[in-house]
C-alpha cells in the first residue's frame, strides 16, 4: 500500500493545522478510490508532527498515523529507503529539502504568501501547491518553478475543536504563551493558577450591529494597523459592537487592544472557542484583516458557510473568496483612503442596507466543499505521478 508521508512541525494550533486535517481526510477518502495513480489499494497517510504538540491526538484524524519527532533529522531516519511521496505543511529548511528531494518525491503546501519571507527551502521541491491564487502569484514572483497551476483553496471545516461543547460560548483563553520567551514562560506559568478566579461569562449579543473578528490574533493579520484607522470610525457609532474571538501572543493582543482604544467600550475579547459555527451564528458580519500577508482566509470561508456575510478588504486573497453584495461587502484598503470607504459602508449597514446570505450562492460555496477539495487533491496528487522531476528554479 503506497504511503503519503506528511510533515507539519508547527507547535501551535492554527489554520494550517486545520488545513492539514482536511487534506489528510481527502487523502484517506481518495485512498479507497483506485482512480488515483496506483493500480489498486489506497493511500496510507502518515503525519510527522513536532514533539510536544499535543493537539494533534485530539483532532479526530481517523486513518492517520501520528509520529512525533524532535527534529528534521529524525524524519530522515524514519522515512523508508524506497522512493516515497512526502508532502510538507511547514517549509523544510533548504538542507533538509535538498536531501528529501534527492531520495523522495517532495511536494509542499505554500500556506503563506511569500511576502517578506525567505522561500529558499522551496527551491528543491518537485511541486508546490498554493492555497490561493494570491499565494501562487507570490511564489512565482520570487522565481520559484514547478508550481502546481491551480489554487487548492480549502474547506469550510466547522467541526468542533478538541474538548469543545456544542453551542457553548464563554470567555476563554486570549493569550498563547511562547515558551521561548522568559516573559511568556512566567506569565504562562501563572495563568493556570489565576484561571479559576477569572470570570468566564457566557456570550450574549448586545443590541445594535454586531461585527466580529474570528481568527488567530497573529501578526500576519495586521489587525493593529487596520484598527488604528478603523477604530475611530467605529467609535463614532456606539451602537456598533466588535466581538473578538481568538487568541494570540501577548504582544499581538496588547497591540490590538491599544489600537482599539478609541472604542474600548464597544469591544469584548472572548478568546479561543471550540464551536466556531456557534460563534458565526451570533454575528452580523465578520471582519477581515489586511490582505497582503494573508494566504486564504479560512475564517471568511467558514463564516459564509454558516450564513454570516463578511466585510473584507477589496484585494487578493479576499477577492477570491468573497462575492461583493452576495456573500459580503468589500471595502477599499483603509491604508489607501484613511478608512473613508469603510466609513461609508458602515453607515449604509447601520441605515439598513441588505444583509446578504452567502448560502444563497450555492455555486460559490461549493468551491469550498469537501467534495470539491477532494477532487482538487486527487488531480494534484495524480500530477505527481510522472517521472523526470525538475527542481524549482533558484530563488531570485
Amino acid at each position: 500500500m503506497p504511503v503519503c508521508h506528511q510533515i507539519n512541525l508547527q507547535t501551535s494550533f492554527g489554520g494550517g493545522e486545520v488545513y492539514t486535517r482536511f487534506f489528510s481526510e481527502a487523502l484517506v477518502s481518495l485512498g479507497w478510490d483506485v482512480e488515483l495513480f496506483v493500480a489498486s489499494g489506497g493511500w496510507d497517510v502518515e503525519l510527522f508532527v513536532a514533539s510536544g504538540a499535543g493537539f494533534w491526538s485530539s483532532m479526530g484524524m481517523d486513518g492517520v498515523r501520528l509520529r512525533e519527532v524532535a527534529s528534521e533529522a529524525e524524519i530522515l531516519d524514519a522515512l523508508p529507503a524506497q522512493r516515497s511521496l512526502v508532502v510538507t505543511h511547514t517549509a523544510a529548511s533548504a538542507a533538509f529539502a535538498a536531501v528529501l528531494a534527492k531520495r523522495h518525491v517532495l511536494a509542499g503546501f505554500v500556506h503563506m504568501p511569500l511576502y517578506e519571507r525567505n522561500p529558499a527551502g522551496f527551491a528543491c521541491y518537485h511541486r508546490l501547491f498554493g492555497v490561493s491564487q494570491h499565494v501562487l502569484d507570490s511564489a512565482a514572483g520570487r522565481g520559484l518553478g514547478n508550481i502546481y497551476p491551480e489554487p487548492m483553496y480549502g474547506v469550510a471545516d466547522l467541526a468542533l475543536r478538541p474538548g469543545a461543547v456544542q453551542g457553548v460560548l464563554r470567555a476563554g483563553r486570549v493569550y498563547d504563551w511562547d515558551r521561548r520567551k522568559l516573559r511568556d514562560r512566567l506569565l504562562g506559568a501563572l495563568a493556570p493558577l489565576v484561571a479559576p478566579f477569572m470570570p468566564q461569562p457566557p456570550f450574549a449579543r448586545r443590541a445594535g450591529l454586531t461585527l466580529g473578528i474570528v481568527s488567530r490574533l497573529t501578526p500576519i493579520k495586521q489587525f493593529p494597523r487596520m484598527l488604528d484607522i478603523l477604530a475611530p470610525v467605529l467609535a463614532r457609532h456606539p451602537a456598533v459592537s466588535l466581538e473578538v474571538f481568538g487568541s494570540g501572543g501577548f504582544a499581538s493582543v496588547r497591540d490590538i487592544k491599544t489600537a482599539l482604544g478609541p472604542m474600548r467600550n464597544q469591544v469584548r475579547f472572548w478568546g479561543q472557542q471550540g464551536d466556531v459555527a456557534a460563534v458565526y451564528g451570533q454575528l452580523d458580519y465578520v471582519l477581515s484583516g489586511l490582505p497582503e500577508k494573508e494566504a486564504l482566509g479560512l475564517n471568511l470561508i467558514e463564516s459564509q458557510a454558516c450564513g454570516t456575510p463578511v466585510l473584507a478588504v477589496n484585494a487578493p486573497p479576499f477577492t477570491e473568496t468573497v462575492i461583493e453584495a452576495a456573500s459580503g461587502y468589500l471595502f477599499t484598503d483603509p491604508r489607501r483612503d484613511n478608512g473613508l470607504d469603510f466609513a461609508r459602508l458602515l453607515e449604509r449597514l447601520i441605515a439598513g442596507a441588505p444583509r446578504p446570505d452567502p448560502r444563497n450562492g450555492a455555486a460559490h460555496l461549493a468551491r469550498f466543499s469537501r467534495e470539491a477539495f477532494r477532487s482538487r487533491v486527487g488531480a494534484a496528487i495524480e500530477a505527481l505521478s510522472g517521472d523526470g522531476w525538475t527542481p524549482a528554479k533558484a530563488v531570485v
